[in-house]
């Protein structure tokens, strides 16, 4: 935006120079009321507010910038995922890009975008009824096993939604925030948009697939290097294990959640040197095996790295694996 706004104000000040110099040319003699001092800046006309020696902050001036050319893939197996991408946030540098600006569906890495809107707007300490509506979901769906009318707080919620990566907590915790599931979502849309992610629609807070819910590899990075700024999310995404403790029929209940990142639970060897931090998984018929990874390199260097419709869970991390060895060391 910052650009745009600098671009309008040359355009200003060159039409002014130029209806300056129109009418000196026609043997007017009387000064123009519409002459610039070029030598001014465009403060003194009360173009700008940011002063004559001030500097305008850019949008993307602290993000790792990339444009549509593929990097890296010739060297890696990139053919047994459609889209993946490695950013170094530290040095705000793109190390890896592989269609990154292309559609892609998120499957349940979707509940990283409903879990920093939670963490932004919600009071973590507040409790929600579940409805009957979030409990009914397919019997195959991935949940944090709640019954209708448990009383739980938001934060336990969180972490059902993104350890156990439970549908039906996603639902819970769009309606107790927003009222109902198609308000939050619009609240999901709009700070996409707000964090530069124009490529991404989203339709529901859990991921289930629909052909119009969508994002990019770049996207997701977007809204992940956003979400980990927030100290409530980061402790969230970074957890391997929880003990949620709520009221079911009246009664006490807890349950024990644990991440499906295989990483942490070491089901996967981490390339040498590295920290895998957090991450979220997503597996769906239409999006394949999903991977979005919060890692830090042998400098100590956070990368977020993403991969994006790989054809088994196995060339997901795989993939993943040759990534960070190769590219963000």
């Amino acid at each position: 935006m910052s650009g745009v706004k600098c671009i309008n104000k040359l355009i200003a000040l060159s039409l002014a120079f130029t209806l300056t110099l129109s009418l000196t040319a026609c043997g007017g003699t009387e000064e123009s009321v519409a002459k610039y001092n070029v030598y001014d800046s465009s403060y003194t006309y009360g173009i700008t507010h940011n002063g004559s020696s001030s500097s305008v902050d850019l949008f993307a001036s602290d993000l790792c910038v990339a444009n549509g050319d593929d990097v890296g893939t010739s060297s890696v197996h990139s053919t047994v995922a459609s889209a993946a991408g490695a950013f170094n946030t530290t040095e705000q540098t793109t190390v890896y890009s592989q269609s990154i600006h292309e559609k892609m569906y998120p499957a349940s890495t979707t509940k990283i975008m409903t879990a920093y809107i939670a963490c932004m707007y919600g009071d973590l300490d507040e409790y929600y009824t579940v409805s009957a509506n979030a409990v009914d979901q397919a019997s195959d769906s991935s949940v944090a096993n709640l019954k209708e009318g448990d009383v739980i707080s938001l934060r336990d919620l969180l972490y059902g939604l993104m350890l156990r990566s439970g549908n039906d907590a996603a639902v819970a915790i769009a309606e107790g925030m927003s009222g109902d599931v198609e308000s939050f979502v619009q609240l999901m849309n709009d700070t996409a948009k707000s964090l530069g992610a124009t490529n991404t629609n989203f339709v529901t807070p859990n991921g289930l697939h629909d052909e119009n819910h969508y994002t990019t590899v770049y996207d997701m990075y977007l809204i992940l290097n956003a979400a980990i700024t927030n100290e409530d999310f980061y402790t969230i995404f970074t957890s391997t294990n929880y003990t949620a403790s709520y009221t079911s029929g009246g009664e006490a209940k807890t349950q024990e959640w644990r991440t499906t990142n295989q990483y942490l639970t070491g089901n996967v060897t981490t390339p040498s040197g590295f920290s895998i931090l957090g991450g979220k998984t997503g597996t769906t018929g239409a999006a394949g095996y999903c991977l979005v990874l919060l890692s830090e390199n042998p400098d100590h260097d956070k990368i977020v790295s993403i991969v994006f419709n790989a054809d088994c869970r196995s060339n997901l991390y795989l993939l993943m694996n040759e990534i960070l060895s190769q590219y963000c060391l």
